[in-house]
């Protein structure tokens, strides 16, 4: 597929409908194959991908004549229960779906009917013999067969219907196996119990479900990140409405409102201080442990804590436009979404089932015709039915996906998708941005030197009216120093930005330019006259402007130079994309005496400067195509290009809302040192994944055959394959240890 074809795909994806819904029922990869592939074939529906891990379905759909009613109805279809998802903020007990007992009661009774079968067992192991009666062990199997194993029934009949296969269809044939053929040898004659085999039915009933149970609570574990970011939610927010103040729920508080924070408290909604001073801790949201100083017409954000003052801000986005809903969403999006590694765990388990069953059948022939036992036939191939599971393989790579954005998200580090947190893992070369990136994005006005023998005051009041009204940190530079200057700017007309060159406008009947030196070029202006002085403060690390009358008297009336401050942290990342084996580019708009500058103080391994946006962008295809994976770091609405062009885009916290939404991850402090813990947690990730994929499938390659070949009990073959999936879901969660190094 050409990259045109892509970009078109993802376009149409990207204006689809979502809707999630929680589907009840699944236990393997297959269930979650069989899932998909019956919402697929919905009419309208685009795509569905199931997270076996969070139970869940993302259904992306062109939105014409797809409700959620049909799309319950074609889970449903398969087999499986289904209800619109709803975003849940606390632990519930695990309950079976058909109500009734809590999982865990039934799993102790189980225990207490399963443990005096095999009693027997562990009473030879230390030189007693100990036979109970055929009856007794028949009327303590029965309950645990078709009680506790009611579920493995349901399921596979769901399955058989559904012309498929899962994890419970393998159970109960081999449990059904094992105790049919007990009850036939009892009624046959083996009155004294010594060849039946009700325990191993029993047992793995008692230990897959014991299994479950243990697999589920540990993966509630992976969506902590998740339910701690609802949690930050408070309740209700004191509003001042006509100089009253009034606690109101949370949902009825509108953009605008006045919102009372008082000391200790939550804060309810992304506002700015409009009275008081304080601090607020961000730490949950941003990873900063530090509190951050909150001034009149500071940021506020949502979930954050105030200090130790009462302020008065008002509200500028509530409810799902505020900050932490769109954390919330971006981590959730990334826990639903499939990495690429699990396309080929897909293509396994759709064949697995049936191949599983095709091979039990296989030992059980190869059994009965080699020495005529056709119990023993039986429990080989039960043995191999048994110890077959493809929970494993399910859960190996969603847990470790979900674990690992969660952590990522406590420290700061928003990654958008599973596909961003693959390509992250590999990236060769990274493309910093220079401004507000390496830098720290406030530049000051250092020098402003008039041409030909002009008046100073008079460049930085021109070059003030060209700049008023525009957000550019160059602009409010120069506004700051006409400030300070006690200048008071003329009124600017026909103000046009010029992109990667600067800006036009009209002030006092003159027609001018503020821009760098191809801006001065593309309109016939000289600047030999002021060349050298620009470039010592060029070679000192400065930005170069240059302001000139155009029009019909074209003429250079002075030149300013700002300084920007590089952040204490950016050498220190630089390092460490070194010591990871990462290459460094710089690409900026900025003079290339700047650039040179800059990068090395910092130890940059390439630079690439002047360049405009779509130059960006053009660098960054340049060095795929010699085979590089390219991570590109920006934070402003010129990175987005670049961005997109990357394989993986990486915005900075406080860019813009451009940047962030072309993105595949954000940055939510603006310290360069977090982009290395991205990666970082990327790896170890993808390490988490392979190692979950390496046991799961060399698991099924070695246990698979020893059952055949009658060298696994089935009580061990169950006991074995409830402890795979445990396993996995235990591995994924050791990445709830990490913690980022710039944080150290």
């Amino acid at each position: 597929m050409d990259r045109m074809t892509m970009n078109s795909s993802s376009a149409v994806l990207e204006n689809a409908v979502e809707t999630a819904l929680d589907v009840g029922g699944m236990t393997c990869a297959s269930c979650a194959n069989r899932v998909e592939k019956s919402l697929r074939a919905v009419p309208g529906v685009l795509d569905a991908n199931v997270n076996l891990a969070t139970e869940k379905v993302l259904v992306r759909s062109s939105g014409a004549d797809v409700d959620t009613a049909r799309l319950i109805a074609a889970v449903e279809k398969a087999g499986y229960t289904a209800s619109q998802h709803v975003d849940a903020v606390a632990d519930a007990p695990i309950v079976p779906a058909g109500g009734g007992l809590p999982e865990s009661w039934e799993i102790v009774i189980a225990a207490a009917l399963t443990l005096p079968l095999i009693l027997p067992m562990l009473a030879e192991a230390i030189g007693f013999q100990l036979v109970l009666p055929a009856w007794v062990q028949f009327l303590l199997a029965t309950p645990v067969q078709f009680w506790i194993g009611a579920r493995f029934y349901r399921s596979a009949w769901k399955a058989i219907l559904a012309r498929a296969g899962n994890m419970d269809l393998l159970v109960s044939l081999g449990t059904s196996a094992a105790y049919g053929l007990s009850v036939y040898q009892w009624l046959g004659g083996a009155h004294h119990g010594a060849h039946l085999y009700f325990e191993a039915a029993a047992v793995v009933i008692t230990l897959v479900r014991l299994g479950k149970w243990l697999e589920t609570r540990a993966k509630r574990q992976t969506t902590e990140a998740i339910r701690a970011l609802q949690a930050l939610r408070p309740a209700t927010a004191r509003v001042r409405r006509h100089g009253l103040e009034a606690e109101v729920p949370i949902a009825s508080l509108r953009v605008g409102d006045e919102v009372v924070v008082r000391p200790g408290e939550r804060i309810p909604m992304d506002g700015e201080v409009i009275e008081g001073a304080s601090h607020a801790d961000e730490s949950m949201l941003t990873g900063e442990s530090l509190p951050v100083s909150k001034q009149v017409g500071a940021k506020l954000i949502g979930g954050s804590v105030n200090g130790e003052g009462l302020i008065l801000a008002r509200a500028t986005a509530i409810g799902t436009e505020t900050v932490l809903a769109r954390i919330i969403r971006s981590v959730e999006d990334a826990q639903a979404a499939k990495a690429p590694i699990q396309r080929l765990v897909d293509k396994v388990s759709a064949v697995f089932v049936p191949t599983i069953v095709a091979i039990a059948a296989l030992t059980f022939a190869g059994w009965w015709l080699y020495n005529g036992d056709w119990s023993a036939a039986v429990l080989n191939a039960v043995a191999v039915l048994v110890i077959a599971c493809p929970c494993a393989l399910g859960l190996a790579t969603p847990t470790a996906i979900m674990a690992g954005t969660g952590v990522a998200a406590r420290h700061g580090i928003l990654i958008k998708d599973a596909e961003a947190l693959e390509l992250l893992h590999g990236v060769t070369v990274v493309a910093f941005d220079k401004t507000g990136t390496l830098t720290a994005g406030k530049p000051r006005l250092t020098a402003y030197v008039p041409a030909a023998q002009g008046d100073a005051s008079r460049l930085l009041a021109l070059a003030a009216a060209v700049q008023q009204g525009s957000e550019h940190p160059l602009a409010r530079a120069v506004g700051d120093a006409a400030r300070d200057a006690g200048i008071v700017p003329a009124a600017a007309t026909g103000m046009q930005a010029v992109a990667g060159l600067g800006v036009t406008a009209q002030v006092d009947a003159m027609q001018l330019a503020l821009g760098n030196a191809a801006l001065m070029a593309q309109n016939g202006i000289a600047i030999d006259t002021l060349s050298q002085e620009a470039r010592a403060h060029e070679q000192a690390g400065e930005t170069v402007s240059w302001l000139a009358r155009t029009g019909s008297e074209p003429a250079l009336v002075g030149m300013l130079a700002f300084g920007d401050e590089v952040k204490a942290e950016s050498a220190q990342a630089v390092a460490r994309l070194h010591e990871a084996g990462v290459r460094t580019v710089m690409l900026t708009g900025d003079n290339q005496g700047a650039a040179q500058h800059i990068a090395g103080l910092l130890g940059i391994d390439e630079v690439h400067a002047q360049v405009l946006p779509e130059g960006k962008a053009a660098i960054i295809a340049a060095l795929r195509a010699k085979g590089e994976r390219v991570a590109m770091v920006g934070d402003g609405i010129n990175d987005a290009p670049a961005l997109a062009a990357a394989d993986i885009g990486i915005a900075m916290g406080g860019g813009t809302d451009v940047a962030m939404h072309t993105a595949g991850v954000t940055l939510m402090r603006g310290d360069p040192r977090l982009l290395v813990d991205a990666i970082d947690i990327s790896r170890r990730t993808y390490h988490k994944i392979r190692q979950n994929l390496f046991w799961a499938f060399v698991f099924n390659l070695i246990g698979v055959p020893l059952a055949a070949f009658g060298l696994l009990n089935p009580m061990i073959a169950g006991a074995a394959m409830a402890f795979s999936s445990v396993s996995v879901v235990t591995n994924a969660l050791l990445l709830k240890r990490w913690a980022p190094k710039s944080t150290a």
